[in-house]
């Protein structure tokens, strides 16, 4: 089939090569010409595991270009997705405004059939909107369908490539038949592509993150109250895990969810909510408790440290709000420097993919380390923020001898507690006893 993908950030480039490596044409089309002219000579823009073997391969073989025309990207494709920002506005709802530029500007230049596919994430009724601004102009026939991407940042080639389930809102069984066949590939397993409604498809995306984010927020809660009875989270978490009626998954605690969706999605379907007077309180609860977790550690150095950390250095291992992605948005790392260089305090960070990202936003407020252990030279302490692998099993005498205090704060719950105290460290997490010696 011939594809067009209009937009090449992380959903378009990784849905664009996906449908490429099926055996697709696909055009994507961006308005950002340096990008186009990097993707088009083969230079990644993004940091995704298992993307660039896939995006070289297919741009080898022709399958995969890039463009700046919308017109040309979309003159033959029969399926055009539009996989572009939907940032939130001041007020959390979501901003629609290069959706519906867009959806304008097919409506002048569409001349035969064509299927448009919101692949953002859309609040519910953007279909209807796409539909209208399209409609304005166009002399053919379209369809408009919803087909929201349940892509995780870190796994999304293989989350895309063997989705658990393929989400389709239309009314229209033209264009059913045509996305059916687009990704009979994807689902060879058995694995279910539904069909609804687009407003059900729509609040689907919305409805999945957030009640993700809702297991979260209240494992992270759990967390809390363990530490005031004297409980361990990670023993609740495998008492609850293994009924089958929760599931294992996102019972995690640490210090909250940042990244491109949740926190976004969250706020939208609290704000569609308002716009039909419904008030969604167990949302707005999941977002001061995660707004909250986000410096969960900071009382805690605080208190280490007599409440006073001005003229301390601090060591900080992750600024990437999950591992295996340089996405650094909403990143509790941020809000953690942020307290601490208020505070008066200064910091050494490390991170395997995102240092540069981090340096675009707060520049030289911080100093970065090419390699992990180097971040530890003369710190009072080391601060743990995102789960990379690496860091799991590290050189603990290599720990202790570089930092000034054998102390560590780890809000990603990396280690066990019997194992840091019998190697002396004082080391505080998530939701478990703090081991007590001081060193």
């Amino acid at each position: 089939m011939n594809i067009a993908v209009v937009g090449t950030g992380y959903v378009g480039l990784v849905s664009g090569t996906c449908f490429a490596e099926t055996g697709n044409n696909v055009i994507c089309v961006d308005i950002d010409i340096n990008k186009v002219t990097k993707l088009s000579n083969g230079e990644i823009t993004i940091y995704e595991p298992g993307l660039e073997v896939l995006f070289k391969r297919n741009l080898k073989e022709g399958r995969l270009k890039f463009t700046t025309s919308l017109s040309d990207g979309i003159k033959d494709a029969q399926i055009i997705f539009l996989a572009l920002p939907t940032p939130p506005g001041e007020d959390g709802s979501a901003d629609l405004k290069y959706v519906l530029g867009v959806a304008n500007d097919l409506g002048n230049i569409l001349t035969d059939y064509k299927v448009i596919v919101d692949k953002s994430t859309v609040p519910v009724g953007t279909a209807d909107k796409v539909h209208a601004a399209i409609a304005k102009n166009i002399k053919c026939d379209f369809d408009v369908v919803s087909n929201p991407e349940f892509l995780r940042e870190g796994v999304a080639v293989e989350d895309f490539m063997k989705p658990d389930r393929v989400v389709i809102g239309t009314s229209s069984e033209r264009a059913k038949k045509l996305m059916n066949e687009l990704y009979a590939p994807f689902v060879r397993q058995g694995n279910p592509v539904i069909f609804m409604d687009e407003k059900s498809a729509e609040l689907t995306k919305y409805a999945a993150n957030s009640f993700l984010a809702v297991k979260i927020s209240f494992m992270n809660e759990i967390a809390r109250i363990c530490e005031l009875l004297g409980a361990d989270v990670d023993m609740v978490r495998k008492g609850i895990g293994t009924d089958d009626r929760i599931g294992k998954r996102f019972l995690f605690s640490g210090i909250g969810y940042g990244g491109s969706c949740f926190p976004k999605d969250v706020h939208a379907l609290v704000k569609s909510s308002e716009e039909v007077n419904y008030d969604f309180e167990i949302l707005k609860a999941v977002m001061h408790v995660n707004e909250e977790q986000k410096v969960f550690l900071i009382p805690k150095i605080l208190k280490y440290f007599g409440n006073n950390v001005k003229g301390k250095h601090f060591a900080l291992w992750g600024l990437a709000f999950k591992p295996n992605t340089d996405d650094i948005r909403e990143a509790p790392a941020l809000y953690i420097i942020d307290a601490l260089l208020n505070a008066g305090a200064t910091v050494r960070a490390f991170d395997p993919e995102a240092m540069k990202n981090v340096k675009g936003v707060i520049g030289d407020k911080i100093t970065y380390a090419d390699k992990m252990y180097d971040a530890l030279e003369g710190a009072d302490a080391l601060i743990i923020a995102t789960e990379w692998n690496e860091f799991r099993t590290p050189d603990f005498g290599k720990i202790g001898s570089m930092l000034k205090g054998k102390i560590i704060f780890d809000g990603r719950n990396l280690f066990e507690n019997n194992i840091m105290e019998s190697i002396g460290f004082h080391y505080e997490s998530v939701g478990r006893q703090p081991v007590s010696n001081r060193v």
